[in-house]
């Protein structure tokens, strides 16, 4: 099981510094969230990549539907190119009370799924080199030559985590496509629960991955929380149930912290390992 860490505020120095915290005191990734408006979330991990030599970098997460594919093609390979190899993407259809309708971006569910999945059509696509050509309702690309970047060094792709929600057939099977799950649960009104995911819920998830997933190829299910506390013992017994369940990663997440100090003290405490 990895652990990463989500920064909950802070500009592009405040990544760089806590990313590099992180990467001294024993975490695997240093992940940002990305805004409609705000702190730009690629900048802080190039910021964080520059001060770091092994963590993973990442988003938690990049709303696609929001996104030029293919300039979020281009930030993806050269960050990737720039870490060594050390990107993550974590994609979803964002949450709408983030700023969508303030700044005119697509707020209906159907229409964001359709940009998502065509997004990403477009930037493994893109990823895989020239000649690339895609025909879909949202987006028209056709192939090329001009200054081609350098693809990402991660083959055949940088990792990609997308938001599936359980038992949604059609949510589920896009983040089966790719290579990791960032689990949610349906409530019996179709709506996501709001409420943590417990261990129980995850197992249920990593049973459907087992017995839908043709690929045999290593994948992910990452699951957010906050430990409890300082005590090692009791955070070791509660990282053992969710690698139990199937997790692969826990991404510590201090949404709530009054201070910056906090937020740093709790990375130098290192990861809640087993």
């Amino acid at each position: 099981m990895k652990y990463g860490f989500v920064l909950p505020r802070g500009d592009a120095r405040t990544a760089a510094e806590f990313a590099h915290a992180a990467d001294e005191y024993g975490w695997d990734g240093f992940f940002v969230w990305e805004p409609v408006w705000g702190v730009d979330a690629w900048v802080s991990l190039t910021a964080a990549a520059m001060v770091t030599n092994r963590i993973r970098l990442g988003t938690m997460i990049t709303p696609v539907s929001r996104m030029r594919p293919w300039k979020l093609a281009s930030e993806t390979a050269t960050l990737d190119n720039l870490s060594g190899g050390r990107v993550i993407l974590g994609v979803g259809l964002g949450a709408v009370d983030t700023g969508f309708e303030q700044f005119g971006e697509v707020t209906d569910r159907k229409v964001r799924a359709e940009l998502l999945d065509e997004g990403l059509d477009i930037l493994t696509g893109l990823w895989r080199g020239q000649p690339f050509e895609y025909q879909g309702k949202h987006y028209r690309v056709k192939p090329t030559d001009f200054i081609v970047p350098p693809a990402p060094v991660q083959q055949p792709r940088i990792p990609i985590w997308v938001v599936g929600a359980y038992p949604s057939e059609k949510s589920m099977k896009r983040a089966l496509r790719y290579d990791g799950l960032l689990p949610a649960f349906l409530g019996p009104d179709g709506k996501i629960l709001m409420q943590p995911l417990t261990p129980e819920q995850v197992a249920t998830i990593r049973d459907y991955v087992i017995q839908h997933r043709a690929e045999n190829s290593p994948y992910d299910i990452v699951v957010e929380g906050t430990t409890p506390g300082e005590a090692k013992a009791a955070n070791a017994a509660l990282m053992r149930r969710w690698k139990e369940a199937g997790a692969t990663w826990w991404i510590e997440a201090l949404w709530e912290a009054p201070a910056q100090e906090e937020v740093l003290r709790r990375i130098k405490r290192g990861p809640p390992g087993v």
